[in-house]
C-alpha cells in the first residue's frame, strides 16, 4: 500500500494531532496530545518517502536538501491548516517531520497566557523574550501576542520568521512578514533593514547568533518594541545564554543594555492533560522591576529566581510555581509535571505536603 500525503495530514487533523513523522522502515508515525501513535501497519519505504517529499518540497528545497542534507518551508494545506515542514536526511534516506500550524490564532486568553502580560507588551519601546525547548508553544504565543496588537493598536509590525507560520492578516495595524531564505537571506540582514521600514514592532523568530542578538538588542535600543525566541528554560537561562554569546570583553556592555531593555522573559512548557485529551501551557513570568535591572546590570542573574518568587503583585511568577498549581487543580499529573520543573526535590515536598494536606481527594500522581 502506497501512502499519499494527502490521507496522512487529514489522519494527523482528525485526530488533533500536532506533528506528523515519516520515518524510512517505520510505518508513519504523529505525535496526538503528546504522544507518538501509529498511521499504519506498513513501513515507509525509500521510494515512498521520496516520492512524499517531492509532493510538497519546492525545486529550490529540493535542491537544498541535496546540496546541504536538509531544508526547511511552509506550506498551506487546501483551507484547514498550515503546515511548517523540515526535511533532512539520515542514514543516506529522507525523513521528514511536519508540524500543524492552525489556520485560527488562538487569543492570549484561550492559551492561558497572564493578563499582566497586556501591560507589559503594550509598551513603545524594549525586548520582550518568549523562550523554551522545541514544541513548547513559543510560535503559538507570539502569534497570540501579535495578533492583540494587531487588533488593538495601529502599529507597523514586521515579523522576521523562518519559515512564516501563522498568517497576520492587516487589522488596526499593517503587518510585514517577511520569510528568511525566500524574501531575505538571515535574520541579522532582515533586522538590520526592519530599521529603514518605519517598524513600531518587531518579531525575530530565533534569536540564533551573535549577530542577530546585537541586532534586536539594537533595535529595542533604538525606541522598537522587539519580541525574540530562545531556546532556553526561565529568566535565568535566558539572560546568560545572552550574555554568554558575547565576547568577555562586551559583557558588561550587553548586561548594562539588557538591563535597560529587557522588559520580560515569558518562559514555557507544555504537558499532557491529566485525563489525556489535549495538552495545556505552564508558563514561567519575569518582568523587569528596578531591582531585576540591578541584578542584571551587577551580574548577579542567579538571584533573579528570589525577585520573581518575591515580585506576584508584579504579575511575576515561577514556572515550579504554576506546575504546582496547575496539579493541585488536578489538570497535570504530577509525573508530568515534576518532568517540567527546575527544582525537582522542593517541587517533591511541596507536592508531598499538599497530599498529606489533602487526604484521600489529593490529585492522582500516576
Amino acid at each position: 500500500m502506497a501512502y499519499e500525503m494527502v490521507s496522512l495530514l487529514r489522519m494527523l487533523i482528525d485526530r488533533d494531532g500536532s506533528d506528523l513523522h515519516l520515518a524510512v522502515d517505520n510505518p508513519p508515525c504523529g505525535r496526538v496530545h503528546g504522544s507518538i501513535v501509529h498511521f499504519g501497519d506498513q513501513p515507509i519505504s525509500p521510494e515512498d518517502n521520496e516520492r512524499l517529499m517531492k509532493s510538497i518540497a519546492s525545486v529550490d528545497n529540493q535542491q537544498e536538501l541535496q546540496e546541504v542534507g536538509g531544508t526547511d518551508f511552509g506550506f498551506a494545506f487546501e483551507d484547514i491548516a498550515r503546515f511548517r515542514v523540515s526535511v533532512f536526511k539520515q542514514r543516506g534516506h529522507i525523513g521528514m517531520v511536519l508540524r500543524i500550524i492552525p489556520r485560527r490564532i488562538a487569543t492570549m486568553e484561550e492559551l492561558g497566557l497572564p493578563l499582566s502580560l497586556r501591560k507589559v507588551i503594550n509598551q513603545p519601546r524594549g525586548m520582550i523574550l518568549v523562550t523554551g525547548p522545541t514544541g513548547s508553544g513559543k510560535s503559538t504565543s507570539l502569534a497570540a501576542m501579535i495578533d492583540w496588537l494587531n487588533s488593538e493598536f495601529d502599529h507597523h509590525i514586521i515579523t522576521i520568521e523562518d519559515p512564516i507560520e501563522f498568517y497576520h492578516n492587516h487589522k488596526q495595524s499593517i503587518i510585514t512578514q517577511r520569510e528568511v531564505g525566500v524574501d531575505v537571506p538571515t535574520f541579522s540582514e532582515a533586522l538590520r533593514r526592519a530599521l529603514r521600514q518605519d517598524p513600531d514592532v518587531i518579531l525575530v523568530g530565533e534569536m540564533r547568533d551573535l549577530e542577530t542578538i546585537e541586532a534586536a538588542v539594537s533595535a529595542a535600543e533604538t525606541g522598537h518594541l522587539v519580541f525574540g525566541t530562545l531556546h532556553t528554560t526561565g529568566a535565568v537561562r535566558t539572560i546568560d545564554r545572552l550574555v554568554d554569546a558575547f565576547p568577555t570583553n562586551q559583557q558588561e556592555q550587553i548586561r548594562t543594555q539588557l538591563a535597560g531593555n529587557l522588559k520580560a522573559v515569558i518562559s514555557q512548557a507544555l504537558l499532557k492533560k491529566a485525563e489525556g485529551q489535549g495538552r495545556v501551557a505552564a508558563f514561567e513570568v519575569m518582568i523587569s522591576t528596578p531591582a531585576i535591572q540591578n541584578l542584571v546590570r551587577d551580574n548577579k542573574s542567579y538571584r533573579i529566581t528570589s525577585a520573581i518568587q518575591t515580585g506576584h503583585k508584579y504579575g511575576m511568577n515561577l514556572m515550579d510555581e504554576h506546575l504546582m498549581a496547575l496539579y493541585q487543580k488536578g489538570i497535570v499529573k504530577y509525573d508530568d509535571a515534576v518532568g517540567k520543573c527546575q527544582d525537582a526535590d522542593s517541587f517533591e515536598k511541596a507536592a508531598l505536603i499538599l497530599d498529606l494536606e489533602d487526604g484521600p481527594e489529593a490529585p492522582v500522581k500516576a
